[in-house]
């Protein structure tokens, strides 16, 4: 990506990729036999559809905040996340059957009902009865899914650049877990594997390398050097390296305990990546796609991508002081593919949805929301309430302290009943005086 920097790829080449794509088109139109498949020509038709649009995007897209590899590339994943909502958008209005079916132009293999793996059962650390293999449960549960979820929180460590709001998330997703677990098979746990692989391992070890990898970005020096005027080979290797790293470097400080809206705002972000996070079970449990099915791997590469910018525009929304402001049009299209995908679930399978909670789980869940409402009221409400009034007493005792020393010092201050016959009669005193 540098190398094509340098030699002038930082303009966007409009007219270069319209010719190329006007060629293109021309091609398959004049020199090219159409097939009598229709299956095939529709698909090939709505492939070539999205490419001409990513290629206008790429070109004629508004830049981001991020310029690093390069723009065209975030620019991309704008135009990937208008083409996937679109898509989201036309599965949400097909019926449940036709939604299903209409995967399998996607891939054959889709389309038919999965079981979903069960990764509760015997949640014995060390299993006596097993005298070959005592450890073979957690053999079973380091899959490929443990260094994904490591990789995972090391990016959206990067992302949210916080440690207390990466650690609310992580823990919050293990009590979702344990709350619907009644509605799929695939939040059934053992404790260990909960809070041991996901949230001290997988995740704490996520967290921890992305908030050292923040600590050394925010103490680097953002001084760039163009490739020729590097005369090393070694550092003109340096600068390709650190094309990948971010132009400038901004600290994010969310500060919720700072006002009313701002602690609003990390709560809702909070809310949206716990849902984009239910999401991922929900979607390939209700479209009945595989956890290891492609798919399901681009949708979590596609947030990848889109959540850096997102949070990045969140975070200048949130700080911008203009009357008129405007929300990022990448965060807002996060926000509404989250939304989106969620009313594809609740359309798709609402009787998973609507199976209650336990008594115990809905009461846990009531005395939390009861906890942070109550908080909230104390610290942004009654906190200011109180702090006002003792301000007003403790001016009210200082401004008495000081008269009181004035009074003690022999210089009382004067009575306002008193003050204004004793200015008439020093005022007649003066006209006597002159008069004689």
């Amino acid at each position: 990506m540098l190398f094509l920097c340098v030699f002038g790829f930082r303009r966007a080449h409009t007219l270069t990729v319209l010719f190329i794509l006007t060629c293109a088109l021309g091609y398959v139109t004049l020199l090219e036999e159409t097939p009598q498949d229709t299956a095939y020509n529709t698909k090939r038709g709505i492939v070539a559809s999205i490419l001409v649009f990513l290629c206008f995007g790429v070109t004629q897209a508004k830049d981001g905040p991020f310029s690093r590899p390069h723009p065209a590339y975030w620019r991309f994943w704008l135009c990937v996340s208008v083409v996937y909502e679109l898509f989201l958008i036309f599965i949400l209005f097909q019926t449940v059957q036709d939604g299903r079916q209409f995967l399998k132009y996607v891939d054959p293999r889709l389309g038919v009902p999965l079981p979903e793996r069960d990764y509760g059962g015997n949640c014995l650390i060390y299993d006596a009865d097993n005298e070959t293999d005592p450890f073979h449960n957690v053999w079973d549960k380091l899959d490929g899914f443990v260094p994904a979820h490591f990789i995972g929180w090391y990016l959206k460590t990067l992302m949210i650049r916080d440690w207390w709001m990466c650690m609310i998330i992580s823990v919050m997703f293990e009590f979702l877990e344990y709350s619907l677990e009644h509605q799929l098979p695939n939040f059934s746990e053992c404790w260990w594997d909960h809070w041991i692989m996901d949230v001290l391992i997988c995740n704490g070890l996520g967290i921890y390398c992305g908030m050292k990898t923040l600590e050394w970005l925010s103490l680097k020096t953002y001084k760039w050097q163009g490739l020729w005027n590097i005369p090393t080979y070694k550092g003109k290797m340096k600068r390709i390296a650190f094309q990948f790293t971010p132009y400038s470097w901004v600290r994010f400080e969310w500060k919720p305990a700072s006002s009313l809206h701002r602690w609003l705002a990390v709560c809702g972000i909070i809310l949206v990546f716990l849902l984009a996070e239910l999401n991922t079970f929900y979607l390939k449990f209700v479209l009945w796609m595989p956890p290891e099915h492609y798919l399901v791997l681009l949708r979590l590469v596609f947030f990848v991508n889109v959540g850096g910018v997102a949070m990045r525009e969140i975070y200048d929304f949130m700080d911008d002081l203009k009357p008129h402001r405007k929300l990022g049009q990448q965060a807002w299209l996060v926000a509404a593919i989250t939304v989106t995908e969620l009313l594809i679930v609740v359309k798709y399978d609402p009787h998973t949805l609507t199976l209650s909670l336990p008594f115990y789980i809905s009461q846990c869940w009531t005395l939390g929301s009861v906890l942070v409402l109550t908080w909230t009221v104390w610290r942004f409400f009654l906190r200011d309430i109180t702090l006002r009034y003792k301000e007003t007493r403790r001016q009210k005792q200082q401004s008495d302290q000081d008269r009181a020393v004035g009074n003690r010092d022999g210089h009382p201050e004067p009575d306002d009943g008193l003050a204004e016959p004793r200015a008439a009669e020093e005022e007649a005193t003066k006209e006597g005086a002159s008069a004689f």
